[in-house]
């Protein structure tokens, strides 16, 4: 294929500087790659690859879904697989046939979508003398000069996409936590309100409601970052102070029957096994020996024992769980969707520890559907912890029997 191709658009159609200066870049690029000096940029790219990342990414390049099923219908007019940027990439399908392949899209539209296109610099236009998409061929059947449109500077920007693909899956990821945590947030104080109401209890419990009510507005559907990370620490702050007022109408009675069952075996457990809490021998539940060093804050329980008999908790760590460390994390994750605060889960952590704090949310998780509210719970054993009155071991040995 001649080197001279077409650079400006056939009749009405402007030239821009932008677009001039990126025929630039792009062919010093193509020289640069033909010379071996792109490094570890090949300029080439799976096509069917490159379009889904382009697909995940593309609000970061201003694209809409049909701009891409046109660059779509485009890709599939060429033979290879591999996309090479080194050299041009021309495809010159007729309108027909480039209408059929963008599912019957009206010429019109077809047009405002290579505009597009063009504009966010993923294809070139090399239009012919007389504005017609055709190939000339040698006597061999070679390609000597085609004209239509460009691929190339779509395969030389496959790096740039793929890592905006990256970057878009991760603040995917990020949305769906923070919207799971405002749910789980909006629901709870609700669920916690009603039956403050239904039960009668002290409080300001009408302001509570006016308060969700005045936070809990509807969310964008592409909502940024920041907004729902405002949104949720707004209902964070509202679920501990709803929670708060609720435990504080309990009954000393109605507090210690959230978990008659374990509160028994943590009262009445003789264990040989000790486990140190926040530098104290715990062998036996609500006893505490004289104070060791214990800067690590380890447990007697092993890491095996505790997968064993709390299983589901590794169903949310991303890596698995081989380490003290990936259940702390994976369990910080747990405790928002089970709706517990981030100040519950703090003050657990500094009262237990991290590695027995974890422990307990891993049981809650096994437990889930039995325990009314998760926060007020946690809060009720960090309070134990706190003047040396609580153990897990026997809250895990319990467990352990209820699964025989």
């Amino acid at each position: 294929m001649t080197d001279n191709i077409a650079t400006t658009p056939f009749g009405g159609g402007r030239m821009s500087a932008r677009v001039f200066a990126r025929q630039t870049a792009v062919s010093r690029r193509q020289e640069a790659l033909r010379a071996g000096e792109g490094g570890n940029d090949t300029g080439k790219a799976d096509k069917w690859q490159l379009l889904r990342a382009l697909t995940e990414a593309r609000f970061a390049f201003g694209l809409g879904d049909r701009t891409i099923c046109l660059l779509e219908a485009l890709v599939s007019f060429t033979n290879e697989r591999e996309l090479d940027g080194s050299q041009p990439i021309i495809v010159f399908p007729s309108n027909r046939e480039l209408s059929m392949r963008a599912r019957g899209m009206a010429p019109a539209t077809i047009r405002r979508h290579l505009a597009a296109l063009v504009d966010a610099g993923m294809i070139f236009r090399r239009d012919s003398a007389n504005g017609k998409r055709y190939a000339r061929r040698d006597d061999t059947g070679q390609v000597e000069d085609a004209f239509g449109f460009d691929l190339a500077p779509l395969a030389l920007k496959a790096a740039e996409i793929h890592a905006a693909a990256e970057e878009e899956r991760l603040r995917a990821r990020q949305e769906r936590a923070l919207r799971s945590e405002v749910t789980l947030h909006q629901r709870d104080i609700s669920k916690i309100i009603a039956c403050a109401l239904e039960e009668g209890r002290g409080g300001d419990w009408l302001g509570y409601t006016e308060r969700l009510a005045a936070i809990a507005g509807r969310l964008p559907r592409h909502a940024a970052l920041e907004v729902l990370s405002t949104r949720r620490d707004e209902l964070a702050r509202l679920r501990t102070e709803v929670e708060n007022t609720y435990l504080s109408m309990l009954s000393e009675e109605e507090m210690s029957g959230n978990d008659a069952h374990n509160e028994r075996h943590i009262q009445n457990s003789n264990t040989d096994s000790p486990i140190e809490l926040n530098g104290y021998d715990l062998g036996r539940a609500g006893t505490a020996a004289e104070p060791k060093p214990a800067p690590e804050q380890k447990l007697a329980v092993s890491l095996a024992r505790v997968k064993r008999i709390c299983p589901q908790i590794g169903d949310y760590a991303r890596n698995g769980i081989s380490s003290w460390a990936d259940l702390i994390v994976t369990a910080d994750l747990v405790r928002s969707m089970l709706g517990i605060s981030l100040d519950a889960w703090q003050k657990a952590r500094a009262a237990m520890g991290e590695q027995a704090a974890a422990v307990v949310v891993a049981m809650m998780l096994e437990r889930a559907e039995s325990i009314r509210s998760p926060g007020g719970y946690l809060r009720d054993l960090t309070q134990k912890a706190e003047k040396l009155a609580f153990s897990i071991f026997p809250m895990l040995q319990a467990l352990e029997r209820s699964k025989e």
